[in-house]
């Protein structure tokens, strides 16, 4: 939880990830090229007092993690992200085991997503529907710009891709959380684009389909489909660290957002380990929209409850304590508590 000016704000980082990028398992110069990528991204968004050093970065472990995003980052929740990368890392590059075993051992915590490639065809569908049952999942990362073998991306919509997304439906796998923002080399920039989610938001309206980086640097396009997809939402990760580097150029992605898709359809995510979550969070809630930027409205303290941990609460049934939710009109018993809790308002 975090307090400013006596408000309280229930937080759920929304994309977390734990990584090895040493060099013992890098598999190829592809894999030292995709972790010094990100360290860049770190280091030129980041305040200089937050910023890690290399060794640090490329292996930083669980303890780090809980300190980092719980014990000084507020978050009340946080749900990992998992990233595969098989053919750069000789064990993948998100630990996914131990990220897994970290939210066995912390289940009010932390909500554990897993990642699949669709072409790895039948094989694969056999192995999601043992890694379902074992890590009982509820969402999954998927990566459409990974490499495997001779192929440098797929779509969502490929016959492959579609053949998985119906399996999540019968397997309860309700969040698909979905790379489609800025490259990172050695990743090819337009197989992260955001057309193909359009057309299997339409198509399966059982599944929640979480565009992460807001689409960046598509905003037009993803705001286009988002405002029309009423099943498709916006991943704040890559998204928040320019409120320091780049203030208005936040105020414009989060006023575009708002403006688009509205304030039930965000989610906050420090995607860390390329930033803490602590100083984001603080700078989001003091942030305003600029006066001279009449385009687009104040942001209310409600929204940014919404966004910092309301709206993923939602999605993923999060237990939210009842004094950091919003309240709900007395006018329409049917309405849901906000932010996951299922009950209706009594009349």
């Amino acid at each position: 939880m975090y307090s400013k000016d006596g408000e309280d704000y229930y937080i759920c980082d929304a994309h977390i990830h734990l990584w090895d990028g040493r060099e013992s398992n890098l598999k190829n110069l592809q894999g030292k090229q995709f972790i010094d990528c990100f360290y860049d991204y770190h280091k030129n968004l980041s305040p200089e007092e937050v910023v890690w050093d290399y060794d640090t970065y490329t292996y930083y472990g669980a303890d780090r993690l809980m300190k980092d995003v719980f014990n000084e980052g507020y978050a009340d929740h946080a749900i990992f992200q998992a990233t595969l990368l098989s053919d750069f890392y000789h064990n993948g590059f998100g630990q996914t085991e131990d990220a897994f075993a970290l939210t066995k051992n912390n289940p009010d915590r932390l909500t554990y997503n897993h990642a699949y490639d669709p072409r790895h065809e039948e094989a694969g569908l056999v192995q999601l529907r043992k890694d379902a049952e074992r890590m009982q999942l509820r969402g999954v990362k998927l990566y459409t710009a990974e490499w495997h073998g001779d192929s440098r991306g797929y779509k969502l919509d490929d016959k492959w891709s579609r053949r998985y997304l119906e399996e999540c439906i019968e397997l309860g796998i309700t969040n698909i959380h979905v790379h489609k923002g800025p490259t990172i080399r050695p990743l090819d920039r337009d197989a992260f684009d955001v057309a193909d989610v359009d057309k299997v938001a339409t198509d399966y309206l059982d599944l929640n389909f979480i565009v992460e980086h807001v689409g960046l640097p598509r905003l037009e396009d993803f705001c286009w489909i988002a405002t029309q997809e009423s099943n498709v939402y916006g991943g704040l990760a890559v998204a928040m660290p320019f409120i320091h580097t780049r203030p208005r150029y936040f105020a414009q992605i989060i006023g575009e957002l708002l403006y688009w898709i509205g304030e039930d359809k965000i989610l906050f995510a420090s995607d860390y380990a390329l930033w803490t979550p602590k100083w984001l969070i603080e700078k989001f809630v003091d942030f305003q929209i600029p006066e001279d930027m009449t385009e687009y409205a104040p942001i209310t303290i409600e929204q940014k409850k919404k966004i910092l941990g309301l709206n993923a609460a939602a999605l993923y049934d999060l237990n939210v304590p009842e004094s950091l939710r919003l309240p709900t009109s007395a006018a329409d018993p049917g309405v849901e508590v906000a932010a996951g809790a299922k009950e209706a308002v009594a009349s």
